[in-house]
Order: C-alpha cells, then sequence, then structure tokens
C-alpha cells in the first residue's frame, strides 16, 4: 500500500521535531509521500527536501495558512506550492507579524486569570520566534503543572471562552485560497471536523471554498473520529471536492503518529489523482 501523509509540521511552527527528523520518522513509518505544512511559514522545506531525496520519500511542499471566517478560524492546507512565490511569500510575512502580537494579548489574558509568565513560556517552547502559537503555550502550560497534557491544556485554556483565548483576525478564506493558486498549488480545508461549525455554516463554508477555487478537503485526519471519516467522505463527494489524507503529524507523544492513518474511503477522489511527483511509487496500490 502507498502511504501518504499530507499533513505534518516541524519544529518551524509548533511541531517538536525539525524538518529532517520530521522526514526521517515518516520513513521510519512507511510514509512515501509526505507534504509538510508548517503553520504560516515555509522555511523548513528546502532541509525537509534535501532529507527526503536521501531518504527515498517523495517530498510534497505544502504550508497551512491561517484563515478567518465567519467569526472562527480555520485552516488551509496548501499542497505542491512554489515556496518562493512572491504572492505567497508576501501573505504569509504578513500573517507571521500578526502572530506575535496576538501571542502578547494571549500571555496577558492569561496573567489576569493568574497565570504570569506564559508569552516568555511559549516564547521559549517555540524554536521559531515568528511563530509563536497556541501549542508552545499550551506544552508549557502543562510544564507548569496547570493541564496534565496538551488535550487538557486546550479544554481548559487557549479556546473560546477561556483564559488564554483573543480575538484574532486572520487572512481571509479568498485571499489564503488564492495565494496557494497562484503559486500552483491546490487549496485543502484542513480536519473540518475541528470547526464548531453547524450543517448550514459548514456547507456555506464549502460553497465558498469551491467558489473561490478550492479543490480538496481532508477526510482521514488525526484530528477526525473515526466516526466522522464517512461523514467528510460523503461530503467532499457531495461538493465535487477532492480527498486528503494526513495525521496533522506535531510530536510523537501528541496525537496520531506520522503515517499511522487508515486509506481513504474506496469512493473517495484522492487529492493526489495525477500527481507525476507519484509515478515512482505507481508499482504501489494507493492508500
Amino acid at each position: 500500500m502507498l502511504n501518504i501523509d499530507l499533513h505534518c509540521h516541524s519544529n518551524v511552527s509548533d511541531g517538536m521535531l525539525s524538518p529532517a527528523e520530521v522526514v526521517a520518522r515518516a520513513a521510519a513509518n512507511g510514509v512515501h509521500v509526505l507534504a509538510l505544512t508548517d503553520h504560516d511559514d515555509v522555511a523548513g522545506l528546502d532541509a525537509a527536501r534535501v532529507a527526503a531525496d536521501a531518504a527515498g520519500v517523495t517530498l510534497i511542499p505544502g504550508v497551512e495558512i491561517s484563515v478567518s471566517w465567519r467569526g472562527q478560524t480555520l485552516h488551509i492546507v496548501g499542497l505542491r506550492i512554489d515556496s518562493s512565490h512572491p504572492e505567497l511569500a508576501a501573505g504569509l510575512a504578513g500573517i507571521r507579524a500578526g502572530r506575535i502580537e496576538r501571542g502578547r494579548r494571549m500571555g496577558d489574558d492569561l496573567a489576569k486569570s493568574g497565570i504570569p509568565g506564559a508569552y516568555e513560556g511559549a516564547y521559549d517552547c517555540a524554536v521559531n520566534k515568528q511563530m509563536v502559537g497556541r501549542t508552545h503555550f499550551a506544552r508549557w502550560l502543562v510544564a507548569q503543572g496547570h493541564a496534565p497534557d496538551i488535550r487538557s491544556a486546550f479544554r481548559r485554556f487557549l479556546t473560546r471562552g477561556n483564559p488564554g483565548y483573543v480575538e484574532h483576525e486572520w487572512t481571509s478564506l479568498e485571499s489564503a485560497v488564492n495565494w496557494i493558486r497562484a503559486s500552483g498549488g491546490m487549496a485543502v480545508i484542513a480536519h473540518p471536523g475541528r470547526y464548531a461549525f453547524n450543517a448550514r455554516d459548514l456547507h456555506l463554508l464549502l460553497d465558498a471554498f469551491r467558489a473561490f477555487g478550492g479543490e480538496g478537503i481532508e477526510v482521514i485526519t488525526g484530528s477526525h473520529h473515526p466516526s466522522e471519516y464517512g461523514k467528510f467522505a460523503d461530503l467532499a463527494r457531495a461538493f465535487g471536492l477532492k480527498a486528503s489524507r494526513g495525521t496533522d503529524f506535531h510530536a510523537p507523544a501528541e496525537g496520531v503518529d506520522i503515517g499511522r492513518l487508515p486509506a481513504l474511503p474506496h469512493y473517495c477522489r484522492p487529492v493526489w489523482q495525477g500527481w507525476p511527483e507519484l509515478a515512482p511509487h505507481f508499482s504501489l496500490s494507493p492508500a
């Protein structure tokens, strides 16, 4: 079976491993095709490409873009992007600048709740100091004993209605899709099951996304419960979207390990259908 994982993170954003270490773990876990999709930054792709070439892994250049839509934050994955494209690069730089200001406000909000020093702690946790994010805050909160694990840290803090959550305006859905398409890439909605949308809003999102030129949706992902796979496979088919598969890997002890996912449902059209990069693997059956 061809093992394809199209969503993972390195320490360039909020992962724990370097880009080369992510590739090495993917290779050890039997991944044949891997997309590195760090949040709002593509600085890890060159190192990942070198490591992938050495390991015999096909690397798909990617990114995960932070978007605001109808008052909620969602993420759009770009696959097969040209990471040097000026429109994409300028857009991502603008988002990273906003991340720094958001992080300081998150720290201030936690301090008001009796937890001082959170921004400084999260900053220390981040390898890329431009990319301090909620996961870094969550790791610091766990290390300080405010939560037993990452999942609990997000339940108690950092989410809407809880200490450490601040409103922030990311880029628009249209802009994110346009940047990805301008760079030659394919736009995919990341882990749709994570968003607090009712059925109507989810359908509106899929309609808008497709109208802007979006092409895919994550069906099999570490953020989805297995009971949700069929729901999002059916939505992909209903809205004419291709299906993607990715663990959303961040660290060995956090969530699903890289490459450890079931196959897409047989009736899905995979996002990788027709990709020439997969030609060396055509002797294998796609997962």
